[in-house]
């Protein structure tokens, strides 16, 4: 049994970050185990009984705190985006936008402000999966000089509704019904397409959730926007109205859908190990920042509100400028700590951007803020490491409340005082000229429970973004849809939104209809008749980017007897061109390859399908082959790297696996004589494959 002195050398011990923030580490030689005020603990396996087989007593303070402690590890996780991965990093600025703000992290070329980015699912609970079909928020808090800035956003720019009064109702219909707890992170059911069908201003949004968008292969391979539009003010305090925008390096791409639905079988957190992972590889993510720019004028030019969170603005017509980048470098210390307790407002800006009058941004400068304070349980939440501004100091007159970490000096708790001209803490002032200023909006008009006219147009958008699509994408795009409605039970929720869809696109409709067996209902009577606007190609996915494998994972499966020049050749030629390499066995000790070097294996064949990659590639043995053809576990390997449009590279000895999983011959189908070769369509999916492989809308 260990001695006191023993168990004392394996304790932790805390060490101050850069941050202020506190962390566990390993101990030092004298370290003591402490209660959590401090005091030295005798015995941490045993509580305090009265007798050896006795009662355990009141008394014991270090098993309640211990106890207690652990009853309220887990705190109300968010209503939605519970389910969360995130990482440190840096923005810059490379071009100043001086012109149009005085918010510093805007004006000064070459900064590099301390960032923390957080993606998410919406509608699952914090214990779903990474890959449904749903949208991801991309949030972002830039630690200024000036204050924190919460630019608190999605991977997609448009949201569902037009004003917050509707957003508990949607997050409601989306959600687990109600009276069965079910389903989990999904939208395939009654309550949210009843929602969708009888709002009409839900449909382009719902044209990009049923878009391969919202099925994103990463985190790091998916767009970021601000969704609302906001404002910037100059030193003149002239507005301009803006929207903000993240461009993966990486580029765009999405999985396929059986391929999500796999991979959520497969490894739950794929999105979540597929960002930690590249990080901690020094593969680090990084986004271009771009701005949309209008005047008021420009903005009263267009033949839509940008008001309206339901819009987008085409970068046809106002080009993007970009302006900064963001590159994410650490991963966090602690999951709890610093993911889970970070809390994003839209509030949080710093002097120089503002608000505009969009009614779901007006909604969201409430939510926040009150979400947090249920979530975290105190109005101190802004001192937790992670919420704590670093780039200046926060300094107020606010006092004591739950959790209070900081001990203010003086007498000064209200503002103005004197104190100070008497020798005393009078404590800080406001800055009439460096502060924050709102934008002197001129207000003359009755109040009113109404929506603008300008917002009554629910179609034209969702026409310009099912138009703007690829073939390959408008397919998807219609199957989606198709899956989805086939999962509603009610018939006339079907109906309705098929007629809903004959605004956006007949064809759309009827493929819809032919997908579900019905008849396409008559065309509901829009608010507004929808106008044609002139494709954007910008909202593409598909061909948006050159096809790279920076990025990306490429699978080596390999057996005893495998040519160990051909594997060499492929990791080199992959390596090269960017890619990441996993070398998956049948066995996870790995295999003894042809020159008898023994090879380590990343994975184990049945723990690691190929949905977990971009490409394969099969260096078998002739022997090892005919030992995998008994195996299910490697004709799925091959037979979905098939199905999911993927480049497949193999030895000749690998034929009869091929043979067996149903491959047929085409440009994704690579012998592995010449590694280079393979690395071209390992770098994109295969999609001239996809008639052959699956039936689509």
């Amino acid at each position: 049994m260990a001695t006191a002195n023993e168990r004392a050398a394996r304790a932790p011990t805390t060490a101050v970050g850069a941050g202020g923030e506190t962390h566990q580490s390993a101990s030092a030689p004298d370290a003591r185990l402490t209660t959590n005020h401090g005091v030295p603990i005798s015995d941490n396996q045993n509580s305090l009984k009265g007798g050896r087989r006795g009662p355990t007593l009141l008394e014991d303070f270090v098993l309640r705190e211990k106890i207690q402690h652990f009853d309220h590890e887990r705190i109300p996780e968010r209503i939605v985006h519970a389910r969360g991965s995130a990482a440190h990093g840096f923005f810059e600025l490379t071009e100043s936008l001086g012109d149009v703000t005085r918010a510093k992290v805007l004006t000064e070329v070459g900064e590099k402000t301390e960032v923390f980015v957080r993606f998410s699912t919406v509608a699952g609970g914090a214990g779903s999966v990474d890959t449904p079909r749903d949208v991801r928020g991309f949030a972002v808090k830039l630690y200024t000089k000036e204050g924190n800035w919460d630019l608190v956003g999605n991977n997609i720019p448009v949201f569902f509704i037009q004003d917050a009064m509707k957003f508990p109702d949607l997050v409601h219909s989306v959600k687990m019904e109600a009276d069965r707890g079910y389903p989990q992170a999904a939208s395939a059911h009654d309550t949210f397409w009843d929602f969708v069908g009888l709002m009409p201003e839900t449909t382009h949004m719902i044209m990009w959730a049923m878009s391969d968008r919202a099925i994103p292969r990463s985190f790091r391979m998916m767009e970021g926007f601000g969704v609302n539009t906001f404002r910037l003010l100059n030193d003149a305090d002239e507005a301009t109205f803006v929207k903000f925008h993240w461009r993966p390096k990486l580029g765009l791409q999405s999985t396929c859908w059986d391929e999500a639905v796999k991979i959520a079988g497969a490894d739950p957190d794929y999105q979540r190990r597929d960002l930690h992972e590249a990080i901690e590889r020094g593969d680090f993510p990084e986004w271009e920042f771009g701005v949309q720019l209008l005047s008021q004028q420009e903005a009263d030019a267009l033949p839509f509100d940008i008001l309206d969170a339901t819009k987008v603005i085409p970068e046809e017509l106002v080009p993007i400028r970009v302006v900064g980048r963001l590159v994410l470098n650490r991963n966090p210390d602690n999951f709890f700590a610093e993911t889970e307790q970070a809390a994003f407002l839209p509030t949080n800006v710093p002097p120089g951007i503002d608000f505009s009058e969009d009614p779901l941004l007006q909604g969201r400068l409430f939510s926040y803020q009150d979400t947090q304070l249920s979530r975290l349980g105190t109005v101190n939440f802004h001192q937790i490491p992670i919420n704590r501004a670093k780039g200046c100091p926060f300094q107020n007159l606010q006092r004591d409340g739950k959790m209070q970490t900081q001990v203010p000096q003086g007498r000064a708790n209200y503002e103005p005082n004197s104190l100070a001209e008497h020798g005393e803490i009078g404590g800080p002032r406001e800055d009439p000229e460096g502060g924050f200023r709102s934008f002197a909006l001129p207000l003359e008009e009755t109040k009113v429970r109404l929506r603008a006219e300008t917002f009554a147009d629910h179609y034209s958008h969702a026409r310009l973004f099912y138009r703007s699509q690829s073939a390959v994408e408008q397919a998807h795009l219609a199957s989606a849809i198709v899956f989805e409605l086939s999962k509603v039970e009610i018939e006339a929720i079907r109906v309705r939104v098929m007629a809903n869809l004959r605004n956006v696109d007949e064809d759309l409709a009827a493929r819809v209809a032919a997908g579900l067996n019905m008849e396409l209902p008559p065309k509901s009577k829009p608010a507004a008749e929808p106008t044609d606007m002139a494709p954007s190609p910008g909202l593409r996915l598909i061909d948006k980017y050159p096809a790279t494998l920076k990025g990306r994972a490429v699978a080596i499966l390999v057996t005893d007897g495998a040519d160990s020049g051909v594997v060499d050749d492929v990791r080199t030629a992959v390596e090269a061109a960017g890619g990441a390499v996993k070398v998956i066995a049948p066995k996870i000790g790995g295999v003894t390859l042809s020159d008898g070097v023994a090879l380590k294996a990343d994975g184990q064949l049945a723990g690691s399908p190929s949905v977990l990659f971009d490409a394969v590639a099969l260096a078998l043995s002739e022997e090892g082959c005919a030992e995998l053809l008994k195996e299910s576990a490697a004709t799925d390997f091959v037979q979905n790297a098939f199905v999911h449009l993927k480049a497949i590279g193999f030895t000749p000895q690998a034929k009869p696996l091929l043979d067996k999983a149903g491959v047929e011959p085409d440009a994704g189908i690579v012998e592995l004589g010449a590694a280079k070769s393979f690395v071209v369509p390992a770098s994109t999916r295969q999609w001239d494959r996809e008639p052959k492989v699956r039936l689509l809308a």
